[in-house]
């Protein structure tokens, strides 16, 4: 593995380094926890007459630590932390202890690191004496307003922050939607680190000649720096520094508003431009307009228009006299026998029903209203031009992209391995598939992703064979169930320096997540999207295309005057963001989307989409949304947290590592795919690795929310240890392969239950080394034999063979594509088909050249994807591969009878013919 080089080179610090916690926020709780210990430690040491010394300097160290920590953060701030050091040094221990206490509680309070409560408040004295119960004035209702951070960058003196302070507190108003807090950022690294440090930071005020290098420096900030200079910010001065900044914080974390006060002359302003800027302030004399303005940045991502048009909705007293009898719930309430539906679900639910989309609602089908301001919103939260919501899940959001944009005959590169609605799709547009195959994992029985070379192999051929203008899209799903995660970026780059006509078709349906951390976020279809646009649209892309050029070699840049960016991502929201089951969208960034796609989008979305969606899962989508706009970044990074946290504890703890063992980067990368060189995210003796680095550089990264843990040492397959966890420990996790088993993080998860897995994941490693260690010789020998098969013995996992002559084009072209639609429906006559036994007779025929062609797909669970598909030669890798698995549910194949494939007379009558003359054909004996 390649070592992360810090600039200094001291060993010494880096050996300290792998102790501490995954990310800084993690760091922060823990030494705030480890104080509050410590305080109560030292405290029953001073009142017991015991050593005091240990405690004594591990409160030292831990407030030291806090000093540098809370400089990011309002409260409980640098003050308060100034005020327990003179606690401490003043002796008084059990003011100390009551005041840590006291910080804690607020801190976790709701299990997550909150601003619980006004500063000042917070800071009051734990030990103040109490007013008489008769004097004591009534506490005022605590404020629930949903409460921000707002950073302002600028070099102030003390006096001056107390100033600033004031004018802002002091503009807030009784009826503003939200309170926000002021934090002062000294410098431009100390505002990168607050961006990122502090997740509740919304709005940053930039202002002042600030110098660029910070005064804090400590290990756990540096991954934050090391992203700041993955952006490669250049040394500016004067207002030109500001505008930098601006574009730092607008990549790092796009949602937070960004606003300019200045001094300079508009003229040196107007040259930087003030895009970067939602507002320019000349001076700022006026506190109250920058104060509406924050409000108002904030409000605009708090608002849900479909979601607010509901809720009123549900409000008034409406007849209704519609198909509906669930509406307002009275088929429900008027009931003798379902009235604990109604307990059960809560009224609202049904209030808001209708099938109306008058009243302030909106058409799903043609929306002009509430329903497009919030796909509007969508579109700006996920980073495309684009988006559309879908309310019956990702297979319906694939098919629509598929029919709105591939025509019969077109060909489609598809990744083996794409969830089976792209297969469907296909078929039902009539287009002509090539598969591309994912390199295999075959000691995991799993696939990776589709390597780049695969793809432009396929694309060289049908350039030599002249027909690449028949290549119309390309399908990959980003990232794969078990994390492996394109470079959308440098594909579509690549891609299009071949076919500059390309479209891309990213299915990121576990991947929505990913827009809303600085480091993820690069390998989205969106994200990349824009910067290739970016890249093929600027002022010099003309000439880095001509200077890349060599003479009768590929381009490595694309023509920027032939190639155009279209690009779609279907996403399931409702797998990895707060909406209801089957809510997903459809994100697009096609810069020919009105001229080529608009109308064929319309009718295929009207196609899929029914006349009646539910409302409920569309009011979750546009709540998920504001909640990804407001708090994605900070429910991602800890759910990264999290997922890392699990690593470590895997890796360290003696029990678990016996039985369990975390698949790393290595192990599920090849190493050509990695020049970064990473083999692994944590490793106990080494720490954490450079994860951006990884990001930055390799063809294939593996994201950090799943952590693929190997089950075969305990001697259970996937299937069974996954039944376990739910029968046992009411644990579900969604996958598994022959040995292994995907536990996935997520933004609704807390440390509690990683905490509760690790738990039951101690219990299972302790029980099978108590039962083996009790077995009998033979019982043991019997264990191990099936270690040695999950372990050792894992089937070969095929590539796709190929499709038969009848169900390809018959020009003699090196070219793979099968005509899978033709296949599809030849075998819904069942003259044309026939059963064969799956067993060695059939094995052996295989081998001697026997040919059987599938004529449906065959999908085993795991690895979820066709293995076989209408229209497939069946090959004998594959059908080993088939008798191998012990999983027991494979679907299109039928134990009873065997394999269904076609007659030999059917291939050759079906192979001169169109699909129109099938049923034509005598298949008759």
């Amino acid at each position: 593995m390649a070592r992360d080089e810090d600039r200094s080179g001291d060993v010494e610090k880096r050996r300290a380094a792998r102790h501490l916690p995954f990310d800084a926020a993690t760091l922060r709780g823990d030494t705030w926890n480890d104080l509050k210990y410590c305080a109560h430690w030292l405290t029953d040491a001073v009142r017991l007459g015991l050593d005091e010394a240990e405690p004594r300097a591990r409160i030292r160290s831990a407030l030291e630590l806090l000093l540098i920590l809370e400089s990011y953060w309002c409260w409980p701030g640098r003050q308060t932390v100034a005020e327990l050091t003179a606690l401490h040094e003043q002796a008084q221990h059990e003011s100390l202890d009551r005041r840590c206490a006291q910080i804690v509680r607020h801190l976790t309070a709701q299990g997550v690191p909150a601003i619980a409560e006004e500063p000042e408040e917070a800071a009051t004295a734990a030990d103040a004496p109490a007013p008489a119960a008769a004097a004591r004035p009534a506490a005022p209702p605590p404020d629930r307003r949903p409460r921000f951070t707002l950073l302002v960058v600028d070099r102030l003196s003390e006096a001056d922050q107390r100033e600033l302070r004031a004018g802002l507190l002091g503009a807030r108003r009784d009826d503003d939607p939200f309170i926000y807090d002021v934090l002062v950022a000294p410098t431009f690294e100390d505002a990168v680190i607050a961006v990122l440090f502090n997740p509740t930071v919304q709005s940053c005020v930039i202002r002042g000649n600030f110098p660029f290098l910070s005064e804090n420096r400590h290990e756990a900030l540096e991954h934050y720096l090391q992203l700041m200079r993955a952006l490669d910010p250049p040394r500016t001065y004067g207002v030109a520094r500001s505008f930098t900044l601006a574009q730092v914080v607008r990549q790092l974390r796009p949602e937070v508003d960004r606003f300019l006060v200045t001094d300079a002359p508009l003229e040196e302003v107007s040259t930087h431009g003030s895009a970067e800027f939602q507002r320019v302030f000349h001076r700022l004399d006026n506190y109250l307009e920058l104060h509406l303005s924050v409000i108002k940045g904030v409000a605009s991502r708090y608002d849900t228009p479909f979601f607010t048009a509901l809720r009123e909705y549900s409000k008034r007293p409406t007849g209704v006299f519609h198909a509906l009898p669930i509406s307002r719930g009275k088929s429900i309430v008027n009931s003798r026998w379902i009235r604990d539906m109604g307990e059960f679900y809560g009224m609202n639910i049904f209030l808001a029903e209708t099938s109306a989309t008058s009243g302030g609602l909106d058409s799903l089908l043609q929306p002009l209203g509430p329903l497009k301001r919030a796909q509007q919103f969508a579109a700006r939260a996920f980073g495309g031009r684009r988006s559309f919501f879908v309310t019956n899940g990702t297979s319906t959001a694939n098919k629509i992209v598929m029919q709105a944009l591939i025509r019969p005959g077109d060909v489609v590169l598809v990744s083996r391995d794409c969830h089976k609605s792209i297969h469907y799709a296909i078929v039902t547009a009539g287009a002509h598939v090539v598969y591309l195959d994912p390199y295999p994992l075959r000691d995991y029985s799993m696939y990776g992703a589709v390597p780049l070379e695969e793809i432009l192999r396929h694309l060289r051929l049908f350039k030599e064979a002249g027909t690449l203008d028949r290549v119309r899209m390309i399908v990959l799903t980003n990232c794969t169930f078990d994390g492996v995660t394109y470079d959308p970026l440098r594909i579509m780059r690549e891609v299009l320096a071949v076919k500059p006509d390309m479209i891309f078709h990213w299915d990121e349906a576990w991947f929505a997540f990913a827009a809303f951390d600085p480091l993820l976020r690069q390998r989205t279809g969106m994200a990349a999207a824009a910067r290739l646009r970016s890249m093929l649209r600027g002022e010099s892309s003309r000439q880095e295309y001509e200077r890349d050029r060599s003479p009768g070699e590929a381009a490595a840049m694309p023509d920027p005057g032939a190639a155009r960016v279209r690009v779609y991502v279907t996403q399931s929201t409702h797998k990895t963001l707060t909406a209801l089951r089957q809510g997903s969208m459809i994100h697009v960034y096609d810069e020919d989307f009105d001229q080529k796609a608009s109308e064929s989008f319309s009718e295929a979305y009207l196609t899929h989409t029914s006349t009646s969606p539910n409302y409920q899962i569309l009011a979750s989508l546009d709540l998920g949304r504001r909640q990804v706009e407001l708090e994605g970044y900070e429910l991602v990074q800890r759910s990264i947290g999290l997922a890392m946290a699990l690593r470590r504890r895997i890796y360290e703890h003696p029990v678990l590592r016996q039985f369990f063992q975390v698949l790393r980067p290595a192990d599920l990368i090849p190493e050509a795919y990695r020049p970064s060189g990473i083999e692994f995210y944590f490793d106990p003796d080494e720490g954490w690795a450079r994860m951006d680095r990884a990001w930055a550089l390799d063809e294939f990264v593996l994201d950090p929310t799943r952590v693929n843990v190997q089950v075969g040492l305990t001697g259970m397959d996937g299937d069974t240890f996954k039944n376990l966890l739910m029968d046992r420990f009411q644990i579900q996790i969604n996958k598994t392969s022959r040995n292994s088993a995907l536990f996935m993080t997520n933004i609704g998860m807390t440390r509690g239950d990683v905490a509760y897995l690790v738990e039951c994941l101690i219990a299972i490693a302790r029980d099978v080394s108590e039962r083996v260690a009790e077995s009998s010789a033979l019982d043991r020998r019997t264990h191990e034999a099936r270690v040695a098969s999950l372990i050792h013995a894992c089937p070969p996992l095929p590539n796709f063979s190929r499709f038969h002559g009848a169900f390809r084009r018959d020009d003699g072209a090196p070219t793979t594509e099968g005509d899978m639609r033709k296949a599809f429906f030849l075998a819904y006559d069942e003259r044309a088909c026939e059963f064969v036994k799956m067993d060695a007779a059939l094995l052996a025929a295989v081998e001697g050249g026997a040919e059987y062609v599938s004529a449906g797909f065959v999908t085993p669970y795991p690895p979820g994807f066709p293995v076989l598909a209408p229209g497939q030669v069946i090959s004998w890798e594959i059908l080993r591969y088939l008798m191998m698995l012990d999983v027991k549910e494979i679907h299109g194949y039928q134990p009873h009878y065997g394999l269904r494939v076609f007659r030999p007379e059917a291939l050759r009558a079906a192979a001169p013919l169109s699909i129109a003359e099938l049923p034509m054909l005598n298949l008759e004996g």
